[in-house]
């Protein structure tokens, strides 16, 4: 009803829509590095990361608010980059700047308020997983995690054709994805892989009150060419304990798996494992072994 440049902004929600309310940090030093993130990127990542909590509810973004706090030096050419990474964003996942706040400081601090609907009733919860069901993951695990590591060792910034620097710069939230399997209603719970598999994943089933079981050999994990350099840690641990893919991962009852493809409009869609009534994530092993899996993604508290 009103955009940016008053007090508050006004929305009216859709008719039969439950409001969906977001936020997320972004800082310098934590997130990100001033002297090895493009400005553009940083814009792009602040709303992506945010967005990607509305598509892991299977809801639709709507507006975003935006506190910026940054140095005197960087209010020029930088401030433009980040601006044209934002306005990209906005307009690539349909969710508009309705007004926050700007300040001062020595280092740069980014917070980003997102809200968004979904139809009544239907939003996917993290708690509805239950045993039985099948465990979910979209697109690659750790190709995020691995652009970083090459990231931080390059001296320059990455060539643009890098995809594992591609998905740590620029993420996309799986928005369709997400509106589709709650649309459908395929899954039972759902959450982003913002912080690793193994440690998401406990969190999904601590919602649940349920353990799981996944198998090692069917991670989809990071492709690599010669072009693109050999890792210096293994592709399945990278899978899962790489944070920042922005992935979703999902349970479908096993009546219904049949029903979720391969792909999803170029996506790829894979089952990971199974819920179980037994507490506790356990991994099988590529060598046949089954251990525990422990909680080894990003902790900012670690």
């Amino acid at each position: 009803m009103l955009g940016i440049g008053d007090d508050t902004a006004l929305l009216r929600p859709k008719p039969g829509h439950e409001t969906i309310l977001t936020c997320d940090w972004f800082l310098e030093g934590t997130h990100f590095l001033r002297d090895k993130h493009p400005a553009d990127a940083v814009g792009w990542k602040c709303l992506a990361r945010a967005v990607s909590d509305v598509a892991a509810m299977g809801g639709t973004p709507r507006c975003f608010l935006l506190s910026l706090a940054l140095p005197s030096s960087h209010t020029g050419p930088w401030l433009d980059e980040f601006l044209g990474g934002l306005r990209r964003a906005s307009r690539k996942f349909a969710c508009v700047l309705a007004g926050g706040d700007t300040t001062q400081r020595k280092e740069i601090l980014i917070n980003v308020t997102v809200v968004g609907e979904i139809r009544s009733g239907h939003a996917v919860l993290r708690s509805g997983a239950r045993p039985g069901d099948i465990i979910f993951v979209s697109g690659r695990l750790g190709e995020a995690e691995m652009g970083l590591r090459i990231l931080k060792q390059s001296k320059k910034i990455p060539v643009p054709g890098n995809p594992l620097t591609r998905k740590h710069l620029y993420p996309e939230p799986r928005i369709v994805l997400g509106q589709w399997l709650a649309k459908n209603r395929l899954a039972s719970s759902m959450m982003d892989l913002s912080d690793g598999l193994s440690s998401d994943l406990h969190r999904l089933c601590a919602a649940s009150a349920t353990g799981a079981r996944i198998e090692a050999t069917r991670l989809p994990t990071v492709s690599f060419t010669s072009s693109l350099g050999r890792p210096r840690v293994h592709p399945t641990l990278l899978a899962l304990h790489g944070g920042d893919d922005y992935e979703l991962l999902f349970t479908v009852p096993s009546r219904k798996a049949e029903r979720v493809p391969r792909y999803f409009e170029g996506l790829r869609l894979t089952a990971v494992g199974e819920i179980t009534s037994k507490r506790g994530i356990r991994v099988l092993t590529e060598s046949g072994d089954e251990r525990a899996l422990l909680a080894e993604g990003w902790d900012p508290f670690r």
